[in-house]
C-alpha cells in the first residue's frame, strides 16, 4: 500500500486517526515501554503481563507499518531483534504524559 493510499483510509477527524494508529490497549503499553528506550521481544511481553505472543506480534507489525515503531534484526544465531520508537513514535510522548498525569489525579481522586 502506497503512501498515498494510507493517507486517503485515515478518519477525517484527528482525534479519531490517533485512536486508528494508538487506541488499542496493548499499544498504548507498548509505547509507554519503548519510551525510554529499546528493548526485546521477550522484555516487552514480560513487561506487558498478560499479553499473548501472537498477539503481541500483531501490534508490533501494526506499528511498524505505521511508522510507530522500528524493528532490529540482528544477524546472530538465535536471531536477535530489538525493537524502538521511530521519531514518530517518540512524538506520542507528550500524548502518553498527558494519560499519566490523568490517570494518576483520577486515582487520587477515586481512591
Amino acid at each position: 500500500m502506497s503512501e498515498q493510499t494510507a493517507k486517503k483510509e485515515l478518519p477525517a477527524c484527528p482525534v479519531e486517526t490517533t485512536l486508528t494508529l494508538i487506541g488499542d490497549k496493548w499499544k498504548v503499553l507498548i509505547l509507554r515501554d519503548l519510551l525510554p528506550g529499546k528493548k526485546r521481544f521477550g522484555e516487552l511481553k514480560k513487561s506487558l503481563g498478560k499479553v499473548s505472543q501472537k498477539v503481541l506480534t500483531a501490534q508490533l507489525r501494526d506499528m511498524e507499518s505505521n511508522g510507530l515503531v522500528s524493528r532490529k534484526v540482528y544477524p546472530e544465531v538465535p536471531p536477535r531483534v530489538e525493537y524502538s520508537l521511530t521519531e514518530l513514535g517518540q512524538s506520542l510522548k507528550p500524548i502518553l504524559d498527558a494519560m499519566q498525569d490523568w490517570g494518576e489525579e483520577y486515582k487520587a481522586k477515586n481512591a
